[in-house]
């Protein structure tokens, strides 16, 4: 997954949370440690036990985390008296004893919670709510068969939420290979949809009822409202489901319905279409019509789009360092973090745009705040437009801090950074810099997936991400054991690979 698709992924994690309705729990508190505390030595031990597991990775620093600790013990008191018990655990992925297993499934943020089940065999990443309630629910539905059948009518009325998508495999026996593929697909992808099955088309409340069997149908609350598939391979399968449970055009707005159909959206790998714009304020209606048409008539294009509400998308406009005088405005993004904007757009424009963009005729757009005229403090400022020069033709050794003005880590970070800087002033190897993200575009070197993220380039080119600890002596201490004299040729970098595995806090 691209970097900046793993970085949308995080801040719309943040928004889903945000938006959340809360649930009140009662005044009790709940009994300490129903949450199991696993280390790289406990940890297979456990796995092995308990047929289904829950496993937070998180790190002590992270405001996410502290933020999930009481809501996930409540849900753990609440669960461990289910029949049968679940079990919730966590791991200090921090802990340098413990990075082997954050290696290992591929915890790329805090907090990072994965499912575990049949004793590790099938591992799945956790997408439900991150309050009590919410995460008590979700993994209720987690356990036991993972396609329900349906007997009746009644059955499907209870079963299928006509605003969630559900996918119904429809058979003349529950037996040979289509039904076993159709299981096997739905256990594999029972943390994204709900699955049914059935022997009769007719008890489902949407499509065709005389059909031939065996078939999946699909039921989806947009575009199409029924989509059925005859092609039983488990890979053709899973990319059926994945092509038809996103829209045409994904919605950014408060609505928590669209949540789940944008983080799909900014998982996807393809190049990404979006139009933001006052959806309460002027001509919101012919700009949708228009953008419908276009999502229309590139359908075969490799191209997903989406359309945001500028009032809920200020997250987005910070982490591309947007300004909402700027819309309506188009922006695509592709895999490789280039970007192509189009700011004050018509309606009438947008297909216009979007045909110059299929042919090669737009230039990429390159974000960069002003090279400052003075640049004399002890943490120099780095812009895009000045980090090659500054940072990897400097011949020096620079420690990089990637911030938003936002970020409340970042603020507390400054101070120490400044005190750093101050003490390795008159080493003239080293120079100690930041670089707002948000005005900026992160050149691909770096693996920005939150904020502050620190990294250290040395004379050589050879780029490492910075996970100490975050005083001045620490950092100090860091800088001193990995630096470079600057007589460092280029050909070492050959030698010395990258390390662009950083592990990060909250964005």
């Amino acid at each position: 997954m691209a970097t900046r698709s793993k970085a949308w992924i995080s801040l719309l994690l943040a928004l889903a949370v945000a938006l959340a309705a809360t649930v009140a729990w009662g005044e009790d508190a709940a009994p300490a440690e129903a949450v199991l505390t696993l280390d790289v030595g406990t940890f297979d031990e456990a796995v092995a036990k308990h047929p289904f597991m829950v496993v937070e990775f998180y790190a002590p620093w992270c405001g996410h985390c502290k933020a999930l600790a009481p809501e996930y013990e409540k849900a753990a008191q609440a669960l461990s008296k289910h029949d049968p018990p679940i079990v919730l655990a966590k791991v200090d992925a921090n802990e340098d004893k413990n990075r082997p297993l954050a290696t290992k499934y591929e915890v790329q943020g805090f907090p990072t919670l994965k499912i575990f089940r049949n004793q590790g065999k099938n591992i799945q990443e956790y997408k439900g709510p991150r309050e009590a309630e919410g995460i008590v629910e979700y993994l209720k539905k987690q356990v036991g068969p993972a396609s329900k059948e349906i007997k009746s009518p009644e059955d499907a009325a209870a079963l299928i939420d006509d605003k969630k998508i559900y996918i119904v495999g429809v058979f003349t026996e529950f037996s040979g290979t289509e039904f076993t593929n159709f299981m096997e697909v739905a256990e594999k992808l029972r943390s994204d949809y709900d699955f049914g099955h059935t022997l009769h088309a007719n008890h489902l409340p949407r499509g065709e009822a005389a059909v031939e069997r065996p078939l999946v149908r699909l039921l989806k609350p947009f575009d199409e409202l029924v989509v059925d598939s005859k092609d039983f391979d488990v890979a053709a399968l899973e990319k059926f489901i994945d092509a038809s449970s996103t829209p045409k055009v994904v919605t950014f707005d408060k609505n928590p319905d669209n949540h789940p159909y944008l983080m799909k959206f900014f998982q996807s790998s393809a190049p990404k279409a979006m139009l933001f714009l006052n959806f309460s304020t002027g001509p919101f209606e012919s700009f949708k019509n228009a953008y419908y048409a276009a999502a229309e008539e590139f359908n075969g294009k490799e191209l997903k789009f989406l359309i945001g509400d500028i009032e809920a998308a200020q997250g987005a406009f910070q982490y591309f360092g947007l300004k909402e005088e700027q819309a309506p405005l188009i922006l695509i993004q592709e895999s490789d973090s280039k970007k192509f904007l189009k700011d004050h757009i018509d309606a009438d424009q947008i297909v216009s745009w979007l045909k110059e963009y299929f042919d090669g005729k737009l230039s990429p757009f390159k974000k960069s705040a002003p090279i400052p005229e003075v640049n004399n403090e002890p943490v120099k400022v780095v812009v895009a437009d000045s980090i090659q020069d500054v940072v990897f033709k400097s011949g020096k050794n620079v420690l990089l801090e990637f911030y938003a003005p936002w970020c409340g880590h970042c603020k507390k970070l400054a101070p120490i950074l400044e005190e750093a800087a101050t003490t390795l002033q008159s080493d003239e190897e080293v120079v100690i810099a930041k670089m707002d993200a948000t005005e900026n575009d992160v050149p691909s070197e770096f693996d920005v997936q939150g904020y502050p993220t620190m990294y250290f380039v040395t004379p050589s080119g050879k780029v490492t991400s910075y996970e100490g600890g975050r005083t001045a002596e620490d950092i100090i201490d860091f800088i001193k054991k990995n630096k470079e004299s600057s007589g460092t040729t280029t050909s070492d970098k050959a030698a010395e690979p990258a390390t662009t595995e950083p592990v990060k806090d909250e964005l």
